[in-house]
């Protein structure tokens, strides 16, 4: 597919309300669906909520790939007018030995593509949740090449530069954003950086925020869709949800210029003795 209609869906998760929040995703990955979209992203942790207070909790959260909520967000992407939408979304996945994951599952009609575990945990995640070891994939669906961050992920550009040079056309990043202090007119950062990862890799990023108050803590509510070019394209709406079509085909061409390439002019040559250097 050429033009590709991303749909972030903006919920607000109850803590500790699986089975709410389960009916609560697939309907809205049925009304995104209905509504035309080719991939829906969810936020992040979206069956569980994310303000934990024990590992007792969260445990009691934790499900598998296995779950019936991804048989849901299957049947509905199933229901799509075109040959079939791909659901991102944010779960507390159990894994062997009850070992604890923020994770993300890649749903289509077929099921679950991929699950993706959290590779950067943010501040009390790291006392719930073990780090992923292994880098985001890239999907290879019936839109496009699809890749996938889970919200602080996204600060590293070393993660989002791994994706675009695995070929991902979008990537898809459920995330829950905490309300920061910022200067009056000014996007969100995380914002910022969503465009700057976007702009310098010529992809596609979709960040799927939550909305809400949980547990004293206000989230930024700021959904983004932002282009190949790095501009944003569509925010939340009053409804929750923010839509953009995207032509993602357009940034599989990395040229800038007749003589600028976002790729070719890269010099790995000087960047071993960074990459992996920490100062202090």
């Amino acid at each position: 597919m050429t033009t590709v209609r991303v749909t972030c869906c903006q919920l607000s998760p109850r803590i500790g309300d699986l089975a709410g929040n389960v009916e609560r995703s697939a309907a809205a990955v049925r009304t995104a669906v209905a509504r035309g979209a080719d991939v829906v992203v969810l936020p992040e942790l979206v069956t569980s909520g994310y303000v934990f207070e024990s590992v007792d909790e969260v445990t009691g959260l934790a499900i598998t790939s296995a779950h019936a909520v991804f048989e849901r967000w299957s049947s509905a992407a199933a229901q799509s007018r075109g040959s079939g939408s791909v659901v991102i979304g944010g779960f507390c996945e159990r894994g062997d030995a009850g070992v604890l994951y923020n994770s993300a599952a890649v749903v289509d009609a077929s099921g679950v593509r991929a699950v993706y575990r959290k590779t950067h945990l943010w501040d009390r995640e790291k006392l719930w949740f073990r780090a992923g070891d292994t880098l985001p994939p890239v999907v290879d669906t019936v839109v496009g090449r699809i890749g996938v961050a889970i919200c602080y992920d996204l600060e590293f550009p070393e993660l989002t530069r791994h994706l675009a040079l695995a070929g991902a056309d979008l990537v898809a990043v459920p995330t829950n954003w905490p309300l920061v202090a910022r200067p009056a007119g000014e996007r969100p950062p995380e914002v910022v950086i969503a465009m700057a990862a976007a702009r310098i890799n010529r992809m596609a990023v979709a960040c799927c925020d939550r909305a809400g108050t949980e547990r004293g803590q206000e989230w930024t509510s700021a959904s983004t869709i932002v282009s190949v070019e790095g501009w944003p394209v569509a925010t939340s709406s009053p409804d929750q949800m923010a839509t953009a079509d995207l032509d993602l085909a357009a940034g599989r061409d990395k040229r800038l210029t007749d003589l600028a390439d976002a790729f070719g002019d890269r010099r790995v040559d000087l960047y071993a003795s960074t990459v992996g250097r920490v100062d202090g």
